[in-house]
């Protein structure tokens, strides 16, 4: 058996994007209608930024298809402090704002932090221990998107596996590669999308990324990403939410459409 495979974007509303992924004279509250209709998945940013609106989580749902799904970024003001176990009413008015709403298209929430952030055991341990297994009867996701090379460490990597959290894997980017599984779902955000390539990467380079995703998503160890620890000897299939990120990002839902048709 195989895990499902998530692919998308990140957000939905870019201005390069109107005219070329989204058609001309489309109206602009119909654009994550169109966008849910030709991906799979899409990274909701907003909520990194500040709250959300019951409504908002409520019309999002309601406006993609069934089988669609949203990651959620966690917010900015639990993860970019100096003591992370401070952070538990943040936590806790994020998951009050509406997020359940989004019922069961509620992917994994990705909890982002700054490139500077250093590995504390101690604090991290306690931030981990802050976020919710399930809220209202629902399980929860979470993931972990570090920045800093202090997280290539075997204590962190054993540290998140022993609370279930993924750790956001870093593709083509100029942060650290932590592949290592630790959760029962993979969190890929790739950034090496360019202006050279109309579909944001060469022909290769998507079947190499579209293989990666298959093999994650039927338990197989992936070629070429950078692990913390060897891998398992028998890697357990895990649903994917695979997301383009960043890089040209004009080109970025060329990207997902491309590994889309590449995974069928």
């Amino acid at each position: 058996m195989a895990g499902r495979i998530g692919i998308g974007i990140g957000g939905w509303t870019f201005e390069p994007w109107r005219g070329s992924f989204y058609p001309e004279g489309l109206a602009r509250k119909r654009e994550l209608e169109y966008a849910a209709s030709r991906l799979t998945s899409i990274e909701i940013n907003g909520t990194y930024y500040g709250s959300q609106k019951p409504e908002s989580f409520a019309r999002w749902r309601d406006e993609t298809p069934d089988g669609f799904v949203f990651a959620v970024k966690g917010p900015r003001f639990a993860t970019n402090r100096r003591v992370l176990a401070e952070a538990g009413d943040s936590i806790e008015r994020f998951f009050a704002s509406g997020l359940l709403l989004l019922g069961d298209k509620l992917g994994p929430v990705n909890w982002q932090f700054m490139a500077t952030k250093k590995f504390d055991p101690e604090d991290f341990a306690a931030f981990l221990n802050l976020l919710p297994k399930s809220v209202e009867g629902r399980a929860i996701r979470h993931a972990v998107e570090v920045r800093h090379e202090s997280f290539r460490s075997p204590d962190f990597v054993a540290l998140v596996r022993d609370y279930g959290v993924a750790i956001v894997l870093a593709g083509d980017s100029e942060f650290p590669q932590i592949a290592d599984p630790t959760a029962p779902f993979a969190y890929l955000r790739i950034m090496g999308t360019t202006e050279a390539e109309p579909a944001g990467y060469s022909a290769a380079a998507l079947d190499l990324w579209a293989a990666r995703a298959r093999a994650l998503a039927e338990g197989r160890v992936p070629e070429g990403l950078v692990m913390v620890e060897e891998p398992p000897a028998v890697p357990a299939p895990r649903d994917v939410f695979l997301y383009v990120i960043a890089g040209h990002k004009a080109t970025n839902p060329a990207t997902a459409q491309a590994l889309i048709t590449r995974l069928g």
